[in-house]
C-alpha cells in the first residue's frame, strides 16, 4: 500500500465507527427499566392479542396467527423509531418541537378531509395496502413536547409575564383538541386534557389556575351532554357504566362480559389460549380496547398484576428521569409522557373493571395497533432521550 493509499484509509477508516457511536451510546446510556419494561409489556401484549383473535380468525378462514404477527411488525418498527428518537441530539429534538406539533396538527386535519368512520369515531386514515393511521395517536406526543418547549421559554421571561403562559398554553392544547371533537373521540380528548393539567401544575403554574382549569373542564363535560356534541353511542357508554345491568344485551354487554372474563381467571388463570370467554369470542373488541380482559382470564390475578407491575415500573422511571432532568424541557416531557401513559392505564383497565366508563383507549403498547404502538415506543425514545441528557447533561 502506497503512502496516499494509507493516508486515505487512516482518514475513511473513523467513518464507520462515526456512524454507529450515536447507536451504541443509546444502549450504553439507556435506561433499561424503561426500555426493558416496554419491550416485554409489547411481546406480552403480542401473545395476548393473538389469543383474543386466533378463534376469530380460524372460524372465518383467515390465518390464526395475522394479528400476531402484525403486532410483531408494529413493535419492530416502533422499537426502531423509538431508539432513533433517543439517539437525536437533545437540543435538535428541542428545537424540533413545533414541527411535531405542527405535523400532528397537519394528520388531525386530513382525518376530517379523507379519513374513514370505524366503531363510530371517524379517526382512521386507510392507506395503500389497509393499512391504518390514527393520526390522534401522535397528537399525544405533539402536545407534550410543544407545551414543554412553551413553559420552558418562561426561564427566560420576566415575572409580569407568566401570566400568559396558561392561556398560551391553552391556546396550543385546543387546536389538536379542537379537531379531535370533530372525530369525535372522547378517550383522546381525555388524555391530553389530563397531560396538559399535570405538566402545568408540574410547571407551577399556581393552584388557583389549576382550580379554574378542573372547573371549565366540568362545564366543558356538561355542555358537551347537555348541547348534544356527544354521539348518542358515547352517551350509552356513560349509561353503561353508571347502570350496566339494565341492557345487559345492549350498551351493557362489553363491561359485563369483560367482568365475566376476568372473574373466571381466578388467582393463576386458565391458561393462555384456554379461555373459556376469549375463545367464546364473548368479549368484543378484545384485541384492542378489551385485551386486559385476555390477561384476566388466562393469566389470573397474577399475571394481570405483572401487567400492572410492569406499567408502575415504566412509570417510576419516567417520574425519575423527570426527577433527575437539568433542565426544565425535559422535567415536562418526562411529566408528560408519565401522565398520558398513568391516565391511559387506569382509564383502560378501569373499564375493564367497571370503573371507569368505556372510553376506547388502548391499553399503551399491550392493544393491537400500529399508531397506538409506533406512539407509544416514540414516548419511549423520549424518555431514553431524557435519561442520556441526566447522565451527560454537557451534550
Amino acid at each position: 500500500m502506497t503512502g496516499v493509499e494509507e493516508g486515505r484509509a487512516h482518514r475513511h477508516a473513523p467513518d464507520q465507527p462515526a456512524r454507529t457511536r450515536a447507536g451504541w451510546a443509546v444502549l450504553q446510556r439507556a435506561d433499561w427499566w424503561v426500555l426493558g419494561s416496554a419491550l416485554v409489556l409489547s411481546l406480552l401484549g403480542a401473545l395476548l392479542v393473538w389469543s383474543a383473535t386466533r378463534t376469530r380468525l380460524l372460524d372465518a378462514g383467515d390465518n390464526p396467527q395475522s394479528f400476531f404477527q402484525r403486532h410483531l411488525i408494529n413493535l419492530a418498527v416502533g422499537l426502531v423509531v423509538g431508539l432513533v428518537t433517543a439517539a437525536v441530539d437533545y437540543r435538535t429534538l428541542r428545537a424540533s418541537a413545533p414541527v411535531v406539533y405542527l405535523v400532528a396538527c397537519l394528520g388531525l386535519v386530513a382525518v376530517l378531509l379523507v379519513g374513514v368512520t370505524i366503531n363510530g369515531s371517524h379517526s382512521w386514515i386507510v392507506l395503500a395496502g389497509g393499512y391504518q393511521v390514527q393520526p390522534a395517536e401522535f397528537a399525544k406526543v405533539g402536545l407534550v413536547v410543544s407545551i414543554a418547549m412553551l413553559l420552558t421559554e418562561r426561564q427566560r421571561r420576566e415575572d409580569v409575564r407568566r401570566s400568559l403562559d396558561v392561556p398560551l398554553v391553552l391556546a396550543v392544547a385546543a387546536v389538536p383538541t379542537g379537531l379531535i371533537m370533530f372525530q369525535p373521540d372522547l378517550g383522546t380528548i381525555l388524555v391530553l386534557a389530563f397531560t396538559m393539567l399535570a405538566v402545568l401544575t408540574v410547571a407551577g403554574v399556581g393552584p388557583r389556575w389549576v382550580a379554574g382549569l378542573l372547573l371549565v373542564g366540568v362545564i366543558a363535560v356538561y355542555g358537551a351532554v347537555h348541547f348534544g356534541v356527544l354521539k348518542e353511542y358515547q352517551l350509552d357508554r356513560f349509561r353503561a357504566f353508571t347502570h350496566p345491568h339494565s341492557d345487559a344485551q345492549g350498551v351493557g354487554y362489553n363491561t359485563i362480559q369483560a367482568r365475566i372474563a376476568i372473574g373466571d381467571g381466578g388467582l393463576t388463570g386458565s391458561g393462555l389460549f384456554k379461555g373459556s370467554q376469549t375463545n367464546g369470542k364473548f368479549v368484543p373488541e378484545q384485541q384492542t380496547d378489551f385485551v386486559f380482559t385476555v390477561a384476566g382470564e388466562e393469566l389470573g390475578f397474577v399475571g394481570a398484576g405483572g401487567v400492572i407491575a410492569l406499567f408502575g415500573l415504566l412509570l417510576w422511571r419516567a417520574l425519575r428521569i423527570a426527577a433527575r432532568s437539568p433542565d426544565e424541557f425535559g422535567l415536562l416531557v418526562a411529566v408528560g409522557i408519565a401522565a398520558w401513559f398513568s391516565f391511559q392505564v387506569f382509564v383502560n383497565i378501569g373499564m375493564t373493571l367497571g370503573i371507569t366508563p368505556v372510553t376506547g383507549l388502548p391499553l399503551p403498547f399491550v392493544s393491537y395497533g400500529g399508531s397506538s404502538m409506533l406512539a407509544n415506543w416514540i414516548a419511549v425514545g423520549l424518555l431514553l432521550n431524557m435519561h442520556r441528557r441526566s447522565e451527560s447533561p454537557e451534550t
